[in-house]
């Protein structure tokens, strides 16, 4: 199940990267161009899905046995409220996609990009709490 939860890990967090990575390239693009180009990376998404995914599911169980000491664990506590959160401005990111996809694609891509610069930095906050609980 570690393994699992590593590979969600790299999928969840590797589309996090990958779309900031974009962030120069996109800032060159003609407005048109950009927006096209925005809305054709989002296939990206069902990566980050299947890695989120992948992280509840082997996190459900990696959790087990911590459950009874969790009200004891305040730092585990703040982690599993920061990943309740990020699937929150996933199902956010992920509603404003579509909208995108259904018209004035700029305006919606445009209020959904400060939330997957804050989904970053919430994901890396979280390993940073899991290294600091489970090392």
């Amino acid at each position: 199940m570690l393994i699992l939860h590593f590979i969600g890990l790299a999928l969840g967090l590797g589309t996090s990267f990958a779309h900031a990575f974009f962030d120069p390239l996109i800032s060159k693009m003609e407005k048109e161009e950009a927006t096209k180009f925005r809305l054709q990376v989002m296939i990206l998404s069902k990566m980050g899905y299947a890695g989120i995914t992948l992280l509840i599911v082997s996190g459900i169980y990696l959790i087990l046995p911590y459950w009874p000491t969790l009200p004891d664990n305040p730092l585990l506590i703040i982690k599993l409220i920061l990943v309740f959160i990020l699937c929150i401005l996933i199902l956010f990111i992920g509603r404003g996609t579509q909208k995108a996809r259904q018209g004035n694609a700029a305006e919606h891509l445009n209020k959904i990009e400060p939330l997957g610069k804050l989904t970053l930095m919430i994901s890396v906050i979280i390993i940073i709490l899991a290294v600091s609980i489970f090392h």
